[in-house]
C-alpha cells in the first residue's frame, strides 16, 4: 500500500507541475513517467502473486499490475469524455465541407497506419505495436486501447507521447514563420455543477450499458470504445444535454492509464525504446509535412484558407491548434469542428485498421 502511496502522491505533484505549462492530458503524461522511474527503481507497486497472463494483451506487455476493473473504468471515463467532445453545434462548423474533411481524415489514417507499418519493420517493433504508435490522434486513447488489442503499452506511449509534444512544439513555429501570426494561448473553462452531474449519470449509463456492450459485439478495446459510441450518439442525438465529465475524474483516469504503461518499464526495455525512437521521428516528421500537404489540397478543395486548413489537418496537438487558431482570426468553428472528426475517425477506425494492417505484415 505504500508504494500506491508514493505512485499515487508523486503522480499528483508532477501534474501539478505539467499543469502550469499547459501540457495536454498532463496526469497521463505524469503518471506514466513517475511510473517509470519507480518501476526502474524497484519502488513501484507490483503484480499481484494471482495475476495470471492467460489473455493475449497481459501476454504482449507482461502481466498487468493495475486492477483490470480500474482500468476499465478509467477507459470508460476518457471514452465517455471524448464522445462528449462531438457536440452537434461543433461540427455543424464544417458546413459543406464535412466530405472533403472526411476524406482527407482517412487520408492521414492512412498516411499513419503507413508510417507505422514501416516502424514495425523494425526489429524491436511488432506491426500492430507499430501501426498503433503513429496514429496521427486521440494520443491518450490509444495508449488505453494498446494493452486490450495486444500491443506494447510502454512503446506506443513514449512514441505517442513524442508525436504530441513535435505537433505542439512545431504548431507556433509554423503560425509564426510561415503565417506571420502570433500563436496565443487558450485556456479552457470549468464545466458547470449541474453539468457535471449530467455527466455523471450520462458516465454510469455508458459504463454499465457500454462495457459488455462492446464486449458482447466484440468491439477491440471495449472498454474504451463501448463508452464511447454510447456518449458519442447521446451527443449526436441531443440526448446528453450539457452533460461533461467532472475534470477531477478525467484527471484519474488519465493517471491510471499513465501508471498501466509505466509500471511495466524496466532498463532493457527503456534502451529497447531509445533504439526506436529515431526511426519513429523520422516518420513523425513525415508524417507531419505530408499532413500540411494534405491541408494544401484541402483548401484547394473547399477554398478555406491555407492557414485554416494547415490548423485543420495537422496530426494532434489540438490545444495548440486552438490557442492558434483564435490568436490567428482562424475560423475557429472550421477547425475545430475538422480535429474533432479527425480524433474520432482515428479511435474508431483505427484499432481495426492497425489489426488488418499487423495481420498483412505478419503474412
Amino acid at each position: 500500500m505504500r508504494r500506491w502511496i508514493l505512485l499515487a502522491v508523486l503522480t499528483a505533484t508532477a501534474t501539478y507541475l505539467l499543469d502550469l505549462i499547459d501540457v495536454d492530458a498532463a496526469a497521463l503524461f505524469a503518471g506514466l513517467v513517475v511510473a517509470a522511474v519507480l518501476a526502474i527503481a524497484g519502488r513501484a507497486p507490483r503484480a499481484r502473486p494471482t495475476a495470471t497472463v492467460d489473455r493475449p494483451e497481459d501476454r504482449a506487455s507482461d502481466a498487468p499490475v493495475v486492477p483490470r476493473k480500474f482500468m476499465l473504468a478509467a477507459q470508460g471515463v476518457l471514452g465517455v469524455f471524448i464522445g462528449t467532445m462531438a457536440d452537434p453545434e461543433t461540427l455543424s462548423g464544417l458546413g459543406s465541407s464535412w466530405f472533403p474533411v472526411l476524406i482527407i481524415g482517412l487520408g492521414t489514417l492512412a498516411l499513419s497506419v503507413g508510417g507505422g507499418a514501416l516502424l514495425g519493420l523494425h526489429r524491436l517493433v511488432d506491426p500492430l505495436t507499430g501501426s498503433l504508435a503513429l496514429v496521427a490522434g486521440g494520443a491518450s486513447g490509444l495508449v488505453a486501447l494498446t494493452r486490450e488489442l495486444g500491443g506494447d503499452v510502454r512503446m506506443v506511449a513514449v512514441i505517442q507521447y513524442l508525436r504530441v509534444a513535435l505537433v505542439t512544439v512545431t504548431i507556433p513555429l509554423v503560425a509564426t514563420v510561415v503565417f506571420d501570426t502570433d500563436p496565443g494561448s487558450v485556456s479552457t473553462a470549468s464545466p458547470s455543477w449541474s453539468d457535471q452531474g449530467g455527466g455523471l449519470i450520462l458516465l454510469a449509463v455508458c459504463l454499465a450499458v457500454g462495457i459488455p456492450l462492446g464486449h458482447l459485439l466484440r468491439m477491440p478495446a471495449a472498454g474504451l470504445l463501448g463508452p464511447m459510441a454510447l456518449a458519442t450518439i447521446a451527443e449526436l442525438t441531443g440526448l446528453a444535454g450539457d452533460a461533461a465529465v467532472t475534470p477531477a475524474l478525467l484527471t484519474i483516469a488519465y493517471a491510471i492509464i499513465g501508471w498501466q504503461a509505466g509500471l511495466g518499464f524496466t532498463l532493457e526495455r527503456l534502451r529497447a525504446i531509445g533504439r526506436v525512437l529515431p526511426l519513429a521521428t523520422l516518420l513523425i516528421v513525415a508524417i507531419g509535412v505530408a499532413c500540411a500537404g494534405m491541408g494544401v489540397a484541402l483548401s484547394l478543395w473547399t477554398g478555406e484558407s491555407m492557414f485554416d486548413c494547415y490548423l485543420a489537418t495537422t496530426p494532434g496537438g489540438i490545444y495548440a491548434v486552438l490557442a492558434a487558431a483564435t490568436a490567428g482570426g482562424a475560423n475557429v468553428a472550421f477547425v475545430v469542428a475538422a480535429q474533432i472528426l479527425r480524433v474520432l475517425l482515428m479511435l474508431f477506425v483505427a484499432p481495426f485498421a492497425a489489426r488488418a494492417a499487423a495481420r498483412r505484415l505478419a503474412r
